[in-house]
């Protein structure tokens, strides 16, 4: 009975050793993901994560000379950069494109918030944190138009992308902020699918430029085959001439052949021998 246990308690203080220790990784576990929470909840992270979002979208769509990262949408100061600008072709502008600003935000802190309210089904919180959201993103928009919105070398309007579906259905939901924004500051509000189908359609219209770009050359250049076959058209009416004038110099020539075979068939032929006589007469006085 001794014997069994003493086996007994040592087998239940083996498994109370394994269990501390899988308590002491779980601890171990909990601290990294309060660290990644940490990372995920901080505001730069969090930013820096939508533009890199930003990037991939453009990278995806867009070659890389249709788009610029840390763009400077005015010349005359350099200080201001915006995240990404896309290229939009112009001719108004010492350069030939204009840049379109595109800038990435996120309002983790109060998203969350607003998250965690809806989970709990506080409706004042819920209220509460949709007003600050409004005001942040609002916030955002201004700082938009302030510093990057630059015509005539930026468009007239810019876009605020936001790296959630869910964040920009929540503020599609508000109503008339969407339309507000777009009034007050030109800025247009943008998901990862509505950015997709904004480049979808810039990329269009690049490709009916380019095409239209090579039809004008086209067209110069059948301009020019016009020009030379012109040419081509007179120096072959003048070879033309000049053949038609050979032509009627050979025809002479064939009229008074004819005369002269005529006028020589009434001479008699002279006899072989006396042809050799001749010729060698004629070569003696030639000498």
């Amino acid at each position: 009975l001794e014997k069994r246990l003493s086996s007994s308690f040592e087998i239940v203080s083996k498994q109370l050793e394994a269990v501390q220790k899988g308590l002491g990784e779980m601890q171990t576990l909990a601290g990294d993901v309060g660290g990644l929470k940490r990372a995920l909840t901080n505001v730069k992270t969090a930013g820096g994560m939508g533009e890199v979002q930003l990037e991939a979208i453009l990278s995806d769509f867009l070659s890389a000379e249709q788009y610029e990262k840390n763009a400077h949408p005015n010349p005359s100061n350099p200080k201001m950069v915006v995240e990404f600008a896309v290229k939009i072709p112009s001719k108004i502008t010492e350069r030939d494109y204009i840049y379109l600003p595109l800038d990435s935000k996120y309002p983790v802190a109060i998203w969350d918030k607003l998250t965690l309210a809806y989970e709990t089904g506080d409706k004042a919180e819920i209220e509460l944190q949709k007003r600050a959201l409004a005001s942040e993103i609002r916030s955002m928009a201004k700082d938009i138009k302030e510093k990057y919105i630059e015509v005539p070398y930026t468009t007239d309007f810019g876009i605020l992308f936001v790296p959630y579906e869910s964040l920009y259905a929540e503020l599609n939901r508000i109503p008339g902020f969407v339309q507000q924004l777009q009034n007050d500051f030109k800025v247009t509000i943008s998901g990862p699918t509505t950015l997709t189908a904004l480049l979808n359609s810039l990329q269009m219209g690049f490709r009916t430029l380019a095409i239209q770009k090579e039809t004008s050359k086209v067209w110069e250049l059948l301009g020019a085959v016009k020009t030379e076959f012109g040419k081509f058209g007179t120096v072959l009416a003048k070879t033309k001439e000049k053949l038609q004038s050979a032509t009627n110099e050979i025809e002479k020539a064939e009229t008074r052949s004819r005369a002269i075979e005529r006028k020589l068939t009434r001479v008699d032929a002279l006899p072989q021998s006396n042809v050799e006589k001749t010729l060698i007469d004629t070569r003696s006085d030639a000498e």
